[in-house]
């Protein structure tokens, strides 16, 4: 089965001839010449629009070291 729906294809390709023309801009205004960066905001876009895209992937939590937490001085 399909990871990705016709939309999110369609999203992704939307954005990547944008960032090679040079008119794709992230949510800062900076124009975006990453291709991932690119990639990600298609499908972001596609995300809204209620396409077929995966979840995003959790942001992975850094843990502290236990010897500076538990230091005194």
């Amino acid at each position: 089965m399909a990871k990705y729906g016709r939309k999110a294809q369609d999203k992704v390709e939307k954005a990547m001839h944008e960032r090679k023309r040079g008119t794709l801009r992230s949510s800062s205004g900076r124009k975006v010449t990453s291709r991932k960066q690119a990639i990600a905001i298609g499908l972001s876009e596609a995300r809204a629009a209620g396409g077929k895209v995966p979840k995003k992937k959790a942001a992975s939590t850094r843990k502290k070291s236990a010897s500076r937490t538990t230091k005194k001085r």
